[in-house]
């Protein structure tokens, strides 16, 4: 099937994005709302491939949910439990360590630890927790806690966001991760999880961090009760935040996964959904440096198509993943390092092992010769003209 780029409907963006000039919001929601996914796809991979060239990467680390005891209940959480829930678990501080001794022999260099708002744990459980696991390895990186865990932090150790987050940085805090902001307007947020904090607090606790000079991800939930307009006004806010800190290293859109809670969700977003929203995402946050395709969410496959439209990461090895499948999700719960290469080498990229804050640690060898069809792909778009077979 061959197509000429001006006869997109977003034929006059191509020179906007060709020069790197950045969209507004109404080309934003154009994004969000266009049916013609192979300009947008081409459009996306030239945001893409400018700042990443060829190169897509993955990360070695393992997932690990110290409980799923909250005192929320998010109306799209399929994770949290009451105490008086038989399937609600937490683990103490010396099996989450044996947790990280057996990743660490798997090669990890990275864990992610989230989980609920526990009712009763004290503060110094999660201090304790960092520097337990610290002591194992020192090159460790911990990528911990939502920014609602921050606050409910703050709040256990009776302090300021600032006094918790350097009390915990100083225990062995590398990164915050990006998960909770769900979707960022007041009367979606309500819909979906209310009580929750606000988007204001969520933004604050990031500014907050990057302020102190760390790095933290973001993320956006889509696919459920929100609007196109609703995701745009969420990407406007995080690259405000973006433009003010430069403290995002990547953004991760996390696709709604409809089973097993309250919101009126029959079905997941759609693979044709996911590609235009990571595809729009990449276009609009020219501030922002990496784009994941989110695997556990996705499926690898559809990831794997998603490094065509605008994404340059697959996320993790990650090992054991909880939240996603609780809610439905069908993904295994671990990919093999080689299974994440070949995915990467399949698309045409090629495979980089990075660190928590997107640092390559290792690049492996490119293919001999460079994909002749990505080559006069990106070509065509630069000249204004998108051919595709």
């Amino acid at each position: 099937m061959k197509f000429l780029i001006q006869q997109s409907e977003l034929r006059d963006l191509c020179e906007k994005v060709a020069h790197g000039e950045r969209i507004s919001d109404a080309d934003g929601l154009r994004l969000f709302q266009t049916k013609d996914l192979h300009a947008l796809g081409a459009l996306a991979d030239l945001a893409c491939q400018r700042k990443n060239n060829h190169r897509a990467s993955y990360i070695v680390n393992r997932y690990i949910n110290y409980s799923n005891y909250c005192i929320l209940s998010c109306q799209f959480c399929a994770f949290a439990r009451k105490k008086r829930d038989a399937d609600g678990f937490q683990y103490t501080v010396a099996e989450i360590v044996q947790k990280a001794k057996e990743a660490l022999a798997m090669g990890i260099t990275e864990l992610h630890i989230v989980g609920g708002l526990h009712p009763s744990l004290p503060f110094h459980y999660y201090t304790e927790m960092l520097r337990a696991l610290k002591t194992l390895d020192s090159r460790l990186q911990l990528k911990c806690f939502t920014a609602i865990e921050i606050l409910h932090l703050a709040w256990l150790a009776k302090k300021s966001v600032k006094e918790t987050l350097l009390e915990l940085r100083e225990a062995g805090l590398n990164s915050l991760t990006g998960g909770g902001a769900e979707i960022f307007r007041k009367e979606i947020r309500s819909a979906i999880a209310k009580g929750k904090e606000s988007a204001e607090e969520y933004l604050e606790v990031h500014r907050t961090w990057h302020l102190l000079g760390g790095r933290s991800t973001c993320t956006m939930l889509y696919g459920h009760v929100e609007s196109m307009d609703d995701r745009v006004d969420h990407l406007r806010r995080l690259r405000e935040l973006q433009d003010e800190t430069r403290g995002f290293t990547g953004f991760v859109p996390l696709p709604y996964q409809p089973d097993n809670n309250k919101i009126p969700v029959k079905t997941a977003p759609t693979g044709f959904d996911t590609l235009r929203t990571i595809a729009a995402s990449r276009i609009y946050l020219d501030n922002f440096d990496h784009i994941t395709a989110y695997w556990i969410g996705l499926g690898l496959k559809l990831a794997q198509v998603a490094l065509s439209y605008g994404a340059d990461d697959l996320h993790g090895t990650i090992v054991e993943e909880k939240i996603f499948h609780m809610a439905g999700a069908k993904s295994p719960e671990l990919q093999t390092e080689a299974e994440m290469i070949k995915a990467i080498r399949e698309a045409g990229r090629i495979p980089v092992q990075r660190n928590t804050f997107y640092e390559p640690i290792k690049v492996w060898e490119p293919p001999a010769v460079p994909s002749a069809d990505q080559t006069a792909r990106r070509s065509a778009v630069l000249e204004g003209n998108l051919a595709t077979a």
